[in-house]
């Protein structure tokens, strides 16, 4: 079985995405955007890793769609710390915003692909 690029990198997210949240909460002892940050940044992996299990075309696209919208959450979480200024490794939620990006690019593309195809 071929690897699956979308699951190993939401995956890769969600663990960066855990320690950098965990990390801001305890040097900034700021919990309420870190846990929105952290729901939203964990919950991709989780509706993708449940997208392949779909009952149904419908089903997996729409699980999809799902962890589309709460990666561009994440995306503007971290877009709201940086440009806050709230968070001193700017280069960590740059990183972050980047493999948002990636995740966002790429899960558009599967949707347009799978939704192309009925």
């Amino acid at each position: 079985m071929s690897e699956n690029i979308i699951v190993n990198k939401s995956f890769d997210f969600a663990v960066h995405i855990i320690e950098f949240g965990y990390k801001f909460q305890r040097e900034n002892r700021e919990f309420i955007i870190s846990r929105q940050l952290i729901r939203s940044g964990t919950s991709v992996g989780a509706n993708i890793e449940e997208a392949q299990g779909a009952i149904s075309k419908a089903d997996f696209n729409h699980k999809l769609h799902i962890s589309l919208k709460e990666a561009k959450e994440s995306k503007y979480w971290l877009r709201l710390i940086l440009r806050s200024g709230l968070s001193k490794d700017r280069t960590e939620v740059e990183s972050l915003q980047k493999n948002c990006e990636e995740i966002i690019l790429i899960l558009t593309s599967i949707l347009k692909t799978s939704k192309s195809k009925r």
